[in-house]
């Protein structure tokens, strides 16, 4: 298991810049994982698979069979480097959170690590910071200095008006010309059809999608205690909450959504997983490591 002290959001809040974030949490996610033959990162190869009959016995990792009992192949970089966009919403309700990091602060953790990692990996990687336009965009292309654009790009990133999934995904055409992956990372409080009908057209393309959707813990489990006047981020709009609803109608409202969005979201083809701002990072970095294994 990852040091999940070292990816602890809370944690990494008070380190001093988004680089040493990226390199914490992928160095302390490695570093959890280097026994485990899935998640192989020395200098020599990218990664190892299991062995499927009609592989070169050549590329038999014999070291790991004599300790494990199990067979597997080194893939190399040539075999394995792949594109990778990642989009992150910045969007108004992006900019929430109930104990000092807000959803914003973890997409943009999330995103610097899988960036940083990607690079690791030998990946072309690209970025698209978007609300209701596109605010800031830089193509994936696979070169060392490339990372740190990336990474001041989130340093930059503020959370801002409404949200409009549509523009972000409806760029991809241009920013990836070929086959890749792509990492959209959102609160995703918009309705399901309007995500499903904005991935269509990228999954037309052959890319691989997954969806990670950041939500505060206060939103999946509300503790109102009293009334309260709530204001949407987004709109503007206000609207008095009984304590009543939240305790009860509230709780099934967002557990529906959730479920609609996985519903939908795997229904075409593409993963979705769900982050609480509260835990730490490994979950994100161990399922996106798990997609581009599955996509390759």
């Amino acid at each position: 298991m990852a040091d999940t002290r070292l990816l602890d959001p809370a944690v990494l809040q008070r380190l001093s810049n988004i680089e040493l974030v990226a390199k914490t949490v992928v160095d302390g996610f490695l570093h959890g994982s280097h026994r485990s033959p899935l998640f192989g990162f020395s200098q020599e190869f990218a990664e190892y698979r299991a062995y499927t009959e009609g592989d070169d016995p050549r590329y038999i990792d014999w070291n790991v069979l004599s300790r494990t009992d199990r067979v597997y192949i080194k893939r190399f970089l040539g075999e394995t480097n792949t594109h990778l966009m990642i989009l992150v919403d910045c969007s108004a309700s992006m900019g929430y959170g109930s104990a000092g990091l807000t959803k914003l602060d973890y997409a943009r953790y999330l995103a610097a690590a899988l960036a940083y990692l990607s690079t690791r990996q030998h990946d072309a990687t690209g970025l698209v910071l978007f609300d209701e336009e596109i605010r800031e965009v830089r193509p994936a292309v696979y070169r060392p200095r490339h990372l740190q654009g990336l990474l001041h790009m989130l340093e930059r990133a503020e959370a801002s008006t409404g949200t409009n999934l549509h523009v972000p995904l409806q760029a991809l055409g241009r920013l990836l010309r070929r086959r890749g992956l792509v990492a959209m990372i959102s609160d995703f409080f918009v309705d399901a059809d309007e995500i499903v009908s904005s991935m269509r057209a990228v999954a037309y393309q052959g890319q691989d999608l997954v969806f990670f959707h950041v939500l505060d813990p206060k939103e999946l489990k509300p503790d109102l205690s009293t009334a309260a006047l709530v204001e949407d981020m987004e709109t503007g709009e206000e609207m008095e909450v009984s304590s009543e609803y939240s305790r009860s109608v509230y709780p099934s409202l967002i557990d529906a959504h959730v479920e609609e969005m996985r519903r939908r979201v795997s229904g075409e083809g593409a993963d979705y997983v769900l982050l609480n701002t509260s835990q730490p990072l490994d979950l994100a970095l161990r399922e996106y490591l798990l997609f581009r294994q599955r996509r390759r």
